[in-house]
């Protein structure tokens, strides 16, 4: 139970690395910071690391890449859906 934890926690360190990316990159360009969507970024980064953590037993320095990549993914993703970018042709 405690290695989970620890790969959670590795998890958001990674979110963490790649949330603070994003708030730099959202200063720079005089955007607003939403502190509810940094914090389901770590959340979800916490879930991401700790999941592959667990069930692969692989080193902490993956699940923090995991949490990193993970959420730099599923951000896209959900930017992408949001603002309409993405389109499916027939």
């Amino acid at each position: 139970m405690l290695e989970v934890i620890n790969y959670i926690l590795v998890g958001i360190l990674g979110g963490f690395v790649r949330a603070l990316y994003g708030i730099m990159k959202a200063v720079n360009k005089g955007e607003e910071i939403k502190a509810g969507y940094f914090l389901l970024t770590l959340l979800t980064a916490g879930v991401i690391g700790g999941i592959l953590g667990s069930v692969f037993t692989i080193e902490y320095k993956v699940a923090a890449l995991a949490g990193y990549a993970g959420t730099d993914i599923l951000d896209n993703i959900f930017k992408a859906t949001l603002e309409g970018s993405v389109f499916i042709r027939k």
